[in-house]
């Protein structure tokens, strides 16, 4: 945790940072297969309906004993050719839900189920839903869609500008379409439920989106006054000094959505819960990816195109050529001698000439078996010292 730590205040404070806009076209090519892997199962598998939309009836039998498994197969004869979803409820008693089931044929329904089961018919709790309710549901649900949609829309481009407005429909419509098709993948059924968790989870996928916005509106309020940083590198410095902050949030509400799905309705049978838990799962872990890589990399390349804009990263580009060039030449070359003469017949300086010399003498004085003399600071009566304080108090 301590290192996690170090990292986000590394990253707020620029240190470290992640090319996310740089290498957008990689983010855009794996959202983009996500989500024809997502159509195509919508398209193949459809949208399994609960009964609150397609309409049929609901038996709930009193405690009893037996294993969701063991009711399943005494009543697979009893629901007139349709299929039937078995919960366990938590009174101990199971819940079938019958879907597409008439008035007329759920009465029989009734009838052979508790035979099946060896109930009394009247302890068995009957309960006919009709499909105009689910209509009105989803119809409600769209109209609401829409005009969420179009709020939004509307406040991020006063709040920021239009950019980003498009930016983040773009970055709803696709978390909308994976979590839509993940459902038709995995076969859940699509209830009231849902579409409460669908419409949930649209806040959440705007609340880090508009937390980058934030923080990008105000690091390029100036940035054409300056020559050091494109609009790209400064979406990304953004996008980096939030990403810890994005990736907490992310976490800490993804747990208890976690714990609803896999042990609540997986682990211990609570069916009900999937259908909602399901739906903010999927929905917040493709907002999050969504803040990152797409809607800030769409920002960039969109401002990218501003002729002012384009001039900035003429002048970021020119200048950072310029100081390539001048770091180049202004570094010192290390004078390489060979021999006295210098290199390939040039000339040294009285540096290199000076040195030579010494080379030259230490070299004899090796041949000679002898040692060369030392070069001597000057003593205190020399030259060099006659100026030179005592140190001693007059």
């Amino acid at each position: 945790m301590s290192k996690l730590g170090t990292l986000g205040h590394k990253l707020h404070r620029g240190e470290v940072s992640y090319d996310f806009v740089g290498k957008r076209k990689i983010w855009y090519g794996i959202s983009i297969l996500i989500t024809i892997v997502a159509i195509v199962g919508l398209a193949v598998n459809g949208l399994k309906e609960g009964i609150e939309f397609s309409g049929g009836a609901v038996f709930n039998t009193p405690k009893t004993t037996m294993s969701v498994s063991d009711v399943q197969n005494k009543i697979s004869g009893d629901t007139g050719g349709h299929d039937a979803t078995v919960q366990k409820l938590g009174n101990g008693g199971v819940r079938i839900q019958v879907s597409g089931l008439s008035t007329d044929a759920s009465k029989q329904s009734q009838q052979q189920i508790a035979q099946s089961l060896n109930m009394p018919k009247d302890k068995i709790d009957a309960e006919i839903v009709g499909p105009s309710w689910g209509k009105e549901i989803s119809q409600k649900a769209f109209e609401g869609l829409i005009i969420f949609l179009v709020l939004v829309v509307v406040y991020l481009a006063i709040a920021f500008e239009w950019r980003m407005a498009v930016a983040a429909l773009v970055a709803l419509l696709h978390d909308l379409t994976i979590t839509v098709g993940v459902y038709a993948l995995v076969g859940f059924e699509v209830t009231p439920g849902t579409v409460i968790g669908l419409l949930t989870i649209l806040g959440y996928s705007l609340y880090d989106t508009v937390v980058v916005f934030d923080g990008l509106k105000e690091a390029s309020k100036d940035i054409t006054k300056q020559s050091k940083f494109t609009y790209s590198d400064v979406a990304n410095r953004s996008l980096n000094s939030t990403l810890v902050r994005s990736i907490n949030t992310t976490v800490v509400a993804l747990l208890p959505v976690a714990a609803l799905l896999f042990i609540g309705g997986g682990i211990l049978g609570a069916g009900m819960l999937n259908d909602i838990a399901l739906a903010l799962f999927v929905g917040l872990t493709a907002g999050a990816y969504s803040s990152i890589f797409i809607a800030t990399p769409i920002v960039a390349e969109f401002k990218e195109r501003e002729p002012r804009m384009k001039a900035l990263r003429k002048r970021v580009l020119a200048k950072r050529a310029a100081d390539a060039a001048k770091g180049e030449q202004g570094e010192p070359e290390d004078a390489v001698i060979d021999d006295a003469d210098g290199i390939d017949g040039d000339e040294p300086e009285d540096g290199a000439t000076a040195a030579a010399g010494v080379v030259g003498q230490r070299t004899q004085g090796a041949a000679a078996g002898t040692r060369p003399a030392r070069n001597q600071p000057p003593g205190r009566g020399s030259r060099g010292s006659r100026n030179r304080p005592s140190g001693k108090r007059r």
